[in-house]
Parts: structure tokens; C-alpha cells; sequence
């Protein structure tokens, strides 16, 4: 017996005749009629004795009315308690990360589960990928979103679809400036501003023994106040610091292209809270649609 049919039932019940609860239904007739004549046949009774204008119930159909009523009342009761608990979802998501446009991910997933629970909060901590997993090991992180190796033995991990490419960030008066993309070897001799997690090791041994490190940085804005002032030029991602046309800053990707995928890793023996596992699965679904759409248009 199927819940939609019960509330087809119970729909004729109300309206008297089957052609007003058809309506009321937005379905045909036919339709109505023969899932009715489907319940009757599933039960082995008849539930109706149709009139010309109005329709009697038997007594197996005043029974089934009174219990399929009862059955409505108890799930309209859990749909309200669901709702409650659901509505009285709280906490806080902490989340660790590097700087990188890929934490749009992050916070357009924390955007749709705050429309469902409006009492969480998100807390972002920036830092390098030692900060990050120092803070996930002390558990003063529940996830850090990183971009370079880990041991997968202590990390569970989620590999997003988003892509970083590397580049160099100057000045619009710099040399390289003619130039739509950059190679390693175009920046021998020049002096580079590094993050202080990556240094160099973005290059092979042999191109590193060409490059100078002028200055290190742990936050991508210092770094683009040292390349206004020609302090040199910063190795970095894409979309950071602005370097529209107004701005004093313009952005070459290298060439061969460097790139990597962002990683959301939390600890294997860290029991995670209701929030982050709402977020993980929200997460996942929220790829796995994005994907669907892609595939469709």
C-alpha cells in the first residue's frame, strides 16, 4: 500500500466525487480511478459504492479513511519534529587554508548549508600547509584545504575538481609584461618573492641553481606590496590580488603550465562534529550536481 495512494484516498473522501479530487490532484480521471480500483483489488474490498454524483464509503472504507487520517497526522507530526531538530542545528566549522580562489568552493557549499541551518558559523584560519596540519593534529581544525603532499595514512581526504595555476605576479613596467606567459627561464637572474611554504621547490634542482629569492612571504597581499615597491616578482596563483587594468599589478601564468588541485584533508581518528559532516556531505553532493549540470549543457 503507497503513501500517495492513501492520499488519493483520502482526497475522494474529502471532495465526495472522483472528478473534484482528480482535479484537486492535477491528475485524469482514468488515472484516479484506476489507482483506486489498484488499492481495492491490493486490499481485497470495495472501498466505494459509487453514485452518480457523490460516492459512499463501505465500512472497510470508513476504516481505512479513519487510519490513513491517523498515518497523514503522524507524518505532518515527524516532518514538525525533523524540522525542529533540524532548525536547532548549531556549531562552529573550522577550516584551515592556504590563500587561493578555490576557497570559493568552500564557502559557496557553507553558503547552501547556512540556508538550511542558520545557527552555524564558519572560522577560517589562514596559513601554510605545516600551520594547517599542526592546528588539524591539536584539533583546533575540523578540515584544512591545502595543495601540496600529505601523509594519507593520518588524513582522510577530499580532492576537489578545482584547478591552482602558477604564475608570476609584477609590475605593469616590467619587462615581462610583453610577454602572455612565463617561463622558468625568463626568470633567471630576476629576483623572485616566494611563499614561505613552496620556496623554490615548484622548479627541478637544475632551474632552482638559476633563481634568486629576493624575499619569502606568508600572505599573498604582503607579497603584492613588495612587488609595487620592486622589491621583485612574486611566484603565486592566479586571481589574488587584483590586476585588472587599473591596477599597477598584471599576472603571467608559467609556461610549461604549473598547476594542482586543492585537498580538503581531516584527521582518520578525529570523530567529526554533526556541522562537519553535514559540510562533507553537502560537499559531495554539491560536486557531483555540479558535475550533472556539466554534462547536460
Amino acid at each position: 500500500m503507497e503513501f500517495r495512494v492513501l492520499q488519493y484516498f483520502l482526497a475522494v473522501t474529502r471532495e465526495g466525487n472522483i472528478s473534484a479530487a482528480a482535479q484537486s490532484l492535477n491528475l485524469s480521471q482514468p488515472s484516479l480511478s484506476r489507482q483506486l480500483r489498484d488499492l481495492e483489488e491490493e486490499l481485497g474490498v470495495t472501498l466505494f459504492i459509487r453514485g452518480k454524483r457523490r460516492i459512499e464509503l463501505t465500512e472497510e472504507g470508513l476504516i481505512l479513511r479513519k487510519r490513513a487520517s491517523e498515518m497523514m497526522q503522524l507524518v505532518e507530526l515527524t516532518e514538525s519534529e525533523i524540522s525542529e531538530v533540524k532548525n536547532n542545528i548549531s556549531g562552529s566549522l573550522n577550516i584551515g587554508a592556504g590563500e587561493s580562489y578555490s576557497m570559493h568552493r568552500v564557502t559557496r557549499v557553507f553558503y547552501h548549508l547556512k540556508t538550511e541551518y542558520p545557527n552555524i558559523r564558519l572560522n577560517i584560519f589562514s596559513g601554510d600547509t605545516e600551520d594547517l596540519k599542526d592546528k588539524l593534529d591539536r584539533g583546533l581544525l575540523d578540515f584544512a584545504l591545502i595543495f601540496t603532499d600529505f601523509d594519507r595514512e593520518n588524513y582522510h581526504h577530499f580532492t576537489l575538481d578545482d584547478k591552482e595555476i602558477f604564475g608570476v605576479i609584477m609590475r605593469r613596467d616590467s619587462e615581462l609584461t610583453a610577454k602572455e606567459s612565463v617561463t622558468v627561464k625568463d626568470l633567471y637572474g630576476k629576483p623572485l618573492i616566494v611563499s614561505r611554504a613552496n620556496g623554490l621547490s615548484l622548479f627541478s634542482g637544475a632551474q632552482a641553481r638559476h633563481l634568486q629569492v629576493a624575499a619569502t612571504y606568508n600572505l599573498l597581499y604582503n607579497a603584492s606590496l613588495m612587488v609595487e615597491d620592486g622589491i621583485g616578482y612574486a611566484v603565486s596563483f592566479d586571481k589574488l590580488v587584483d590586476t585588472s587594468e587599473t591596477s599597477n599589478l598584471c599576472f603571467r601564468p608559467l609556461t610549461p603550465e604549473i598547476a594542482v588541485h586543492p585537498t580538503l584533508i581531516w584527521k582518520r581518528e578525529q570523530k567529526l562534529s554533526l556541522v562537519s559532516q553535514l559540510f562533507i556531505d553537502k560537499l559531495e553532493s554539491r560536486m557531483d550536481f555540479e558535475y550533472k549540470e556539466e554534462l547536460y549543457e
